[in-house]
């Protein structure tokens, strides 16, 4: 069996079983901070994994128990302000604050794809491309977020909400207005599933990525992306990538470290 092959039957097999690995009814997932709360509030538009989705629809979203690094915060929300004047947005908003061991709100997952197709993928824009970072991108759509975030404990992989959790939670959504709203083009428009691993690398329009000239702090962040990802793996596989540039923090994220006491 050549190597192709192999790729492929090894794909396919992991597809099948994140499929058939939980009957979820309420899903969630578990993410540090700031990824969680960044995703929430419709900033992060990929969440980057090492195993592909094993849902599509409505994902919760529960902040975890660990304060983040003040360097982490700075360093994705300078990342975010990078990828996102790629697109001629320059006026984020970011979180005020960052809340730990709190169920934050949800997002809709409408595929999972590669990175190898993400970074090809020209109908998206260039700042999206530019998140996929990780061996398989959840795509993510419609953020909601918690009028009040409810306090509860994790579990690592996709788990589902107690009943009681969820019933509450639905009640407290609200919507998110995105800086950059994100309608990921369905490969088959009459299959909703369509969006899965394998289904844009064949695709005319992905047959290779489009060349763009990279500003100096683009590229900076890019390469931090890949270095900081290798040692983010080390720590703990299937987290959210961190995402680290040589730049000052920010006053306001000072000084919520300082309240925090971290």
């Amino acid at each position: 069996m050549c190597r192709g092959e192999r790729e492929s039957r090894d794909l396919l097999g992991m597809m099948e079983r994140s499929r058939s690995s939980g009957n979820y009814k309420n899903p969630c997932l578990t993410m540090h901070q700031p990824w969680a709360s960044l995703l929430v509030q419709g900033i992060k538009r990929i969440e980057g994994r090492s195993w592909p989705a094993p849902i599509r629809g409505r994902l919760w979203i529960h902040a975890a128990s660990k304060v983040p690094e003040p360097d982490t915060i700075k360093a994705m929300e300078d990342f975010y302000r990078e990828i996102y004047a790629v697109n001629g947005i320059t006026d984020l908003k970011f979180p005020e604050h960052y809340p730990i061991s709190r169920l934050l709100g949800c997002v809709e997952v409408v595929g999972c794809v590669t990175r190898e197709e993400v970074v090809c993928w020209e109908e998206v824009p260039e700042g999206v491309r530019l998140e996929g970072q990780t061996d398989f991108c959840w795509l993510c759509e419609q953020p909601q977020k918690l009028i009040v975030p409810f306090e509860m404990r994790g579990h690592q992989g996709v788990y589902n909400l107690e009943r009681k959790i969820h019933e509450a939670a639905v009640r407290g959504l609200c919507p998110v207005t995105a800086p950059l709203p994100v309608k990921f083009p369905l490969p088959d428009p009459q299959d909703p599933l369509s969006l899965k691993p394998g289904s844009l690398a064949s695709r005319p329009d992905g047959s290779k990525a489009s060349e763009m000239e990279k500003p100096p702090s683009l590229s900076a962040a890019i390469a931090g992306a890949q270095v900081v990802a290798a040692q983010f793996s080390k720590k703990k596989s299937g987290q959210s990538i961190t995402i680290e540039e040589d730049m000052p923090v920010s006053t306001r994220t000072r000084n919520k470290s300082k309240e925090k006491g971290m």
